[in-house]
């Protein structure tokens, strides 16, 4: 009798509600340990929360272009179990119906610009597998929020999602608050052209959305949102030198290896990445940019970009931007921070780089 009561006066285990940045609604039973990502960058949100992230995920694409290879090595080497983990579909490609349900995770997380087509999604959801959709990429200062929340709750560390967001949120604040009266008028025009002369076309651009949004909330003007609709495109380089922009900051990573592109990131000296920085501008019709003549040349790690580390974008970008209202903002003290307080792995460098 007495085992009976004791049985019945354990609550039974609250329901897990979420809802995605879609605004779809998911109810898990209990906290998934199996996911499936699309995104290697959602690793990198994971670890946030969780000192072990790989222990927590069923499957992932293993696009390591996207984390930097040296990033994967220390993951790889913290954690060896990422090498026994179901390789899916990244976001970059047609989502594999087969391999998810092959992969049997507790919760699908998929990327806004990648997610299943709602036949796909049916499928999924009918093998009974819940799906969601969270956003670093398209809309990062709107999205990543709910987007890491989402990813606590359905993991349950919520309360290490809320203290990494609370940091994030006093950093942004900081950065908001010392842009106050801003005039247009003061807004330099930035170029910042992703993935640098990869190929021998020129050039991209974020447009309305993706790094655009940050280049815009700390004060400056994205030459490509004026003719980008979408979060990515192209500029010509005739639009470029007409709009003579005055920041121009190129990203790139391990990844462009083998290209005439930036080399950046750990793996690299921070004498490397200047030397390919300046070959990036030595391409034809630079030379003539304000930036270039004012030695406001700039290199960022692509993997800066897309997940919760934006943080550290953002604030680089501002005192690339304004060094006149950032010159005492210490970002190296911020990675230090993020690193000593949230990750297993720490956050190596050089991830940003000036030209003079």
């Amino acid at each position: 009798m007495v085992l009976v009561f004791l049985a019945l006066a354990v609550p039974a285990q609250a329901q897990i509600a979420l809802k995605d940045v879609t605004g779809r609604e998911v109810t898990l039973a209990a906290p998934a340990k199996r996911l499936l990502i699309d995104d290697g960058r959602f690793l990198i949100a994971l670890a946030l929360i969780h000192r072990d992230p790989v222990s927590v995920l069923a499957a992932w694409p293993r696009d390591i272009n996207r984390i930097g290879t040296r990033t994967y090595e220390a993951y790889r080497a913290a954690f060896p179990a990422i090498d026994a983990l179901a390789k899916v579909a990244s976001s970059a490609g047609a989502v594999s119906i087969e391999q998810v349900v092959a992969a049997r995770p507790d919760l699908a997380v998929f990327s806004l610009g990648g997610q299943p087509s709602p036949e796909a999604r049916a499928r999924i959801e009918a093998a009974g597998i819940p799906v969601v959709v969270i956003d670093f990429f398209t809309h990062p200062l709107t999205h990543m929020e709910p987007s890491l929340l989402l990813l606590g709750a359905a993991t349950g560390a919520s309360a290490k999602a809320q203290e990494f967001l609370a940091f994030r949120r006093s950093h942004l604040d900081a950065v908001r608050d010392s842009l106050t009266g801003l005039t247009e008028s003061e807004r330099p025009r930035v170029f910042l052209e992703p993935h640098a002369a990869m190929t021998a076309d020129c050039c991209n651009s974020p447009g309305r959305g993706n790094v655009g949004d940050i280049i815009e909330a700390v004060g400056g003007a994205n030459i490509g949102a004026a003719v980008i609709p979408r979060a990515f495109g192209k500029l010509n380089l005739e639009y470029v030198i007409a709009q003579d922009p005055q920041v121009y900051i190129a990203t790139g990573g391990s990844h462009m290896e083998g290209t005439a592109g930036l080399l950046i990131g750990p793996e690299y000296s921070a004498a490397k990445a200047r030397e390919t920085l300046a070959r990036v501008v030595a391409r034809p019709g630079f030379a003539g940019f304000a930036a270039v003549r004012d030695h406001r040349v700039h290199g960022l790690s692509h993997q800066m970009l897309n997940s919760p580390l934006d943080l550290f974008t953002v604030e680089i970008l501002a005192k690339w931007i304004h060094p006149e209202r950032f010159g005492a903002l210490d970002v190296e003290r911020t990675v230090a921070q993020v690193n000593e307080r949230f990750l297993t792995v720490p956050v190596e460098g050089p991830n940003w780089v000036s030209l003079d």
